[in-house]
């Protein structure tokens, strides 16, 4: 093995472990997991939610916890493109660079409901702190936003018709997820 070899390996590893706690944190907000969402971020890291919140990263947690967290809260984020780019002159340092697209059922302000489906950009700071990578400073710019009647059909009634067998997701702790057991008896 070649002297660069291990340190071409540690890089791969840490990636791969910022990647994984980018696509956590996205888990977390779809299924209103508050804890997870929480430890993704460091102690005091800060949040720059693209104008709606600047903040600790606490507090913007605490800001939005309810509309996480409610039963009837639909949401899908897919983060793709994720870019982590590690100084070499500081391994304990980071930038990530993702991108996401996140569908949302929304109540409307006609007392409505509709389907939004947003892109953003996220760029964050991680940090590695106490052998764990997390976010220190988060900074989220919007890109497009297209908003649509609800019309959930599930393709034309093809899949499922007015009286689904269909099992949907759910909240945390009532997820298949967060299941002590994945076999079919135990999701019945």
């Amino acid at each position: 093995m070649s002297p660069s070899e291990p340190t071409r390996l540690a890089v791969l590893l840490d990636k791969q472990e910022i990647q994984e706690v980018v696509v956590r944190y996205m888990r977390g907000i779809d299924r209103g997991d508050l804890a997870t969402v929480a430890g993704c971020y460091l102690p005091g890291a800060t949040e720059d939610h693209g104008g709606l919140f600047v903040g600790p990263a606490t507090d913007y947690l605490a800001s939005v916890a309810d509309a996480l967290t409610h039963p009837r809260a639909v949401t899908t984020h897919f983060t793709t493109n994720v870019l982590v780019e590690l100084p070499p002159e500081d391994a304990d340092t980071a930038r990530v660079e993702s991108y996401v697209l996140a569908f949302a059922r929304v109540r409307r302000p006609d007392g409505g409901v509709g389907d939004t489906l947003t892109a953003a950009r996220i760029v964050d700071e991680f940090a590695r702190e106490d052998g764990r990578w997390g976010i220190r400073h988060r900074v989220l710019r919007w890109e497009w936003n297209h908003d649509m009647d609800r019309t959930e059909g599930w393709a034309f009634g093809l899949i499922a018709g007015p009286d689904s067998p269909l099992r949907r997701s759910a909240k945390h702790p009532d997820d298949v997820l967060y299941a002590d057991s994945l076999a079919p008896e135990a999701h019945a």
